[in-house]
């Protein structure tokens, strides 16, 4: 069963300088904290990556997946999909940087993912699981941009 999730929050930085950080993909290991390894495959015809394979911790473990990404609505938005994974059969997700009308150096970043996995997991495991991957995306996020 596919879940789908969207959680938003403001962040102290620009729209730009959030999209930049999500656009730099090959620096996701060094403030992603479950990230392990980032191999970029390859970059479409603007030299951004497109196609990346990743190592995470997940669930006591470790977690391989592909994505291919999709820069169409750069700088608004920043979406993926899931090419192959060991533990997922869907991993298809999405950046939204939003300027606030009030401030410029704030952004409203809203995440979504829809995630299914290929392991059956008791629901409260699951939940728990969702719960840490959507907020870690943005806590690590916004440490990154606000320190």
């Amino acid at each position: 069963m596919v879940d789908e999730l969207k959680v938003a929050r403001t962040i102290d930085a620009s729209p730009s300088q959030c999209h930049d950080l999500v656009a730099d993909i090959e620096s996701y290991a060094l403030w992603v904290n479950d990230l392990r390894e980032v191999n970029i495959i390859s970059r479409d015809a603007q030299d951004r990556p497109n196609e990346v394979a990743f190592r995470a911790a997940a669930m006591g473990r470790s977690a391989t997946y592909t994505l291919a990404y999709d820069h169409s609505e750069s700088p608004n938005a920043i979406s993926w999909r899931l090419l192959s994974g060991d533990i997922v059969k869907k991993l298809d997700g999405c950046y939204r940087f939003l300027a606030l009308d009030d401030d410029e150096e704030k952004t409203q970043v809203v995440y979504e993912l829809a995630v299914e996995l290929a392991i059956p997991l008791p629901g409260f495991v699951k939940r728990r699981a969702e719960g840490r991957i959507m907020h870690a995306a943005l806590d690590d996020l916004q440490a990154r941009l606000e320190k």
